[in-house]
């Protein structure tokens, strides 16, 4: 298994200066933005697009420092009710799968989207409970948006040899893995999750039991190694879901919190264990959103923590089992 860095948190550093602060700390993989939430800041996705000696240039430096490209990340809404909105994310996604084909990276990372209640709506709306009625029939309508949308996506990402990880998330039509695994039976095996804990912690989603349901699925593309700490007092006065502001932490019921801070090392050893038990032995992205810590120090005691965590080596035969 490779450690990797989702690299918008050193969107201040150049691709050269990230390259070589994160091979200098054992990182060998990176996952740039390429568009959407993420932006471009290590990537422009238009510079590089087409482009053999613009691409011939980035391999050269990615070699140079010895790390390799996990995946382009382009998180946005492609099902968005404002139709330039969703214009700009589907344009998005179709060039950065393109993209990654020509820079031989199988995956890209992204959101399901989230559609409106209804053909006339003007904003996306996260349905969260099947009742009254009328939200129970909002989630139909949204659900067939997402699976045509998807579907036609999925076919283009087949063209191009690349799988389509979405990450899970709030304020998504696909925010758990059941809908996760229901996108992806409606879509196809090209569709399947960049699989981030810290949104599935907060919601008292069992992070291991939800590996398992999802590798069962062959359904885990790519990994986001990000920690999410709830503090109990505030949740046990409001729940979990918590719209106060992500800067006033002493008031939220949860954070994001760099890897460690949320849960122990062992918890993230048996987060290994489970992904290398259903097959996934790829990435592990670190994503800093810890609003506690600078970006250098949380990735760096991400980095530190994970580096005991992972198996670099392959497994041999059980010999004591014959």
């Amino acid at each position: 298994m490779d450690l990797g860095v989702h690299t918008p948190a050193l969107a201040d550093e150049s691709l050269e200066e990230t390259l070589a602060y994160l091979s200098e700390r054992g990182v060998d993989a990176i996952e740039p933005g390429v568009g959407g939430h993420p932006g471009e800041d290590h990537l422009v996705r238009e510079v590089y697009l087409d482009d053999e000696d613009a691409q011939a240039d980035l391999q050269s430096i990615l070699d140079e420092y010895d790390v390799r490209l996990s995946a382009l990340a382009t998180h946005n809404n492609p099902l968005h009710p404002n139709d330039d909105r969703a214009q700009r994310a589907d344009t998005e996604l179709r060039e950065a799968i393109r993209l990654a084909s020509q820079l031989e990276v199988g995956v890209i990372t992204c959101f399901s989207g989230l559609p409106a209640g209804a053909p006339d709506d003007t904003v996306p709306n996260w349905i969260t409970a099947p009742w009254p009625p009328e939200h129970a029939d909002a989630l139909t309508y949204q659900w067939r948006q997402a699976i045509d949308y998807w579907d036609d996506l999925a076919t283009v990402a087949h063209e191009h040899g690349v799988d389509i990880a979405i990450e899970m998330h709030p304020n998504m039509l696909v925010y758990e893995p059941h809908g996760m695994a229901r996108l992806r039976a409606e879509t196809g095996d090209r569709i399947g999750t960049n699989f981030d804990p810290s949104h599935l912690y907060w919601q008292g989603v069992s992070v291991l039991d939800a590996i398992r349901y999802l590798g069962a699925r062959d359904a885990i593309h790519h990994v986001h190694a990000k920690d999410t700490r709830i503090y109990d007092a505030q949740a046990r006065e409001k729940g979990v879901l918590d719209t106060t502001a992500y800067e006033d932490e002493p008031n939220r019921s949860w954070i994001f919190r760099s890897v460690g801070y949320g849960h122990d090392e062992s918890h993230w050893k048996d987060i290994v264990s489970t992904l290398r038990m259903v097959g996934y032995d790829d990435v592990l992205s670190i994503e800093h959103e810890d609003s506690l810590t600078s970006p250098q120090e949380g990735l760096e005691k991400a980095i530190e923590l994970l580096e005991r965590a992972i198996f670099r080596t392959q497994p041999g035969e059980p010999d004591w089992a014959t």
